[in-house]
Parts: C-alpha cells; sequence; structure tokens
C-alpha cells in the first residue's frame, strides 16, 4: 500500500496475557514498527478485545504514549475474519475472537476514518503479546 495524499490513519491492535506490562508491549510494538520504517508518533490509537478492558499493561501504555485505548466485543471483531493473516484456534476458544491484534486494529482504524482499513503490519508475537498495525486513509474535508 502507498501511502500519499492525506495523512493516514494508523492505529495499533494489541492482544496480551494477563499481567503483560507496558514494557513488554512497547518492546513489541517499537521493534515491528522500526522494522516496517514507522514513527511510533504516527499512531493514533491502541485497540483490543473487550476481555482487555481493564489490563493494565495496556492501560498503561496507552496513557504513556498519550493515545486513546478502544476495546471491541468478539461479535464486533468477527467480520474482520478474512482479513486476518493468521486465525487461533486458541484466541478463539478463550475469547471468541479468531485474531485480537488484527481485527481490533482493523476494526478502530475503519471507526476513526469511516472507510475500510487495511492492515500495515500484520500480525507480530512476543512470547506474552501480539502486535498489528491497521491504516486507512482520511478523506479530504
Amino acid at each position: 500500500m502507498t501511502i500519499t495524499g492525506t495523512a493516514p490513519i494508523l492505529v495499533i491492535g494489541l492482544g496480551c496475557r494477563q499481567g503483560c506490562s507496558a514494557e513488554e508491549l512497547l518492546s513489541l510494538i517499537e521493534g515491528s514498527l522500526a522494522r516496517a520504517g514507522i514513527a511510533l508518533s504516527a499512531v493514533r490509537a491502541l485497540a483490543s478485545i473487550d476481555l482487555k478492558r481493564q489490563e493494565p499493561g495496556l492501560l498503561q501504555l496507552a496513557a504513556q504514549l498519550n493515545v486513546g485505548f478502544e476495546v471491541f466485543s468478539a461479535g464486533q471483531l468477527a467480520p474482520y475474519a478474512p482479513q486476518l493473516s493468521h486465525r487461533s484456534d486458541i484466541a478463539f476458544e478463550q475469547t471468541g475472537c479468531l485474531g485480537i491484534a488484527e481485527s481490533a486494529a482493523l476494526a478502530l482504524a475503519e471507526q476513526l476514518g469511516g472507510a475500510p482499513a487495511d492492515l500495515l503490519i500484520t500480525r507480530q508475537k512476543s512470547p506474552v503479546a501480539t502486535f498489528a498495525l491497521a491504516c486507512v486513509m482520511q478523506k479530504p474535508r
């Protein structure tokens, strides 16, 4: 995908084990963004599944980065299954969602941009978390 014209809306989707720290999440994010040549400052928001609504590491990370944090139900994430690069039976058994990071990133990017989103960085994982980056182009005003 070529990014030209108006600035894109970039959204990070995250899945994590309970108790995952903000530092562990940030390490995965920074490494993934660096490989793609994308500045962390370009990211607009973080997203995850509603089961992670009160996860301390996610809340701390959003506050540290000064970005919004939104969550979605498994039902809200289900329509994004065809766009996933990886479908996890384990995630589905535990959450009802085949892929939290990618689905959540796509859902929030579309919500913020009002247009279909694409995965700019597909699912990346560490021992305790998953990360994905979705992008939607802002409509010119």
